[in-house]
Order: C-alpha cells, then structure tokens, then sequence
C-alpha cells in the first residue's frame, strides 16, 4: 500500500476528506518520529509499539568481491505487532 492509498484509506474509513486524512498522517508521522528520536516508544494498545534498538558493529563481507568491510554501530527502528493485530492476520 502506497502512502496515497493509505490515505485514500483513511479518509474513507473516517469520512473525512483526502486533504484531511494527509494532514493526519503526516502529523501522526512527525510525532513518532520525534517521539523515537528521543528514544522512547511509542505504542498503540491492539496494533503495536514502535522503539529504538541499538545495533552493534561488526564485520560483514562485500559479496562482490569477498573483502572484509567495518559495518559501524547504529540505531534502527523496531516494530513489534500487538497480539489483536497478530491474531488478525493469521
């Protein structure tokens, strides 16, 4: 699903207009950014919690050519689905 489907989606499901339901999304968008950029979690009983987890570095291997490279530390985003969403898809 593409970002306009989505929100196609939305506006549909809320009875809403297009413009309305961007302006949602996009604002739903920045908190959980700012929200993860602080390194808290941002969940949402039913559907799931979005954090941020640390990733060590490490050597990897370019598969290219074979070569030993330096992957360096950084932080990633994790989602782990709520059990109501997990049973739904099922």
């Amino acid at each position: 699903m593409t970002k306009a489907e989505l929100i196609d989606a939305m506006a549909a499901g809320a009875d809403i207009t297009k413009a309305a339901a961007a302006l949602a999304l996009d604002a739903y968008v920045v908190a959980v950014t700012k929200e993860l950029k602080k390194g808290g979690k941002v969940g949402l009983v039913g559907f799931g919690t979005f954090s941020v987890s640390k990733r060590k570095a490490r050597e990897g291997r370019n598969p290219q050519t074979g070569t030993t490279i330096k992957i360096p530390a950084k932080k990633v985003v994790k989602f782990k689905a709520g059990k109501e969403l997990a049973s739904k898809i099922k």
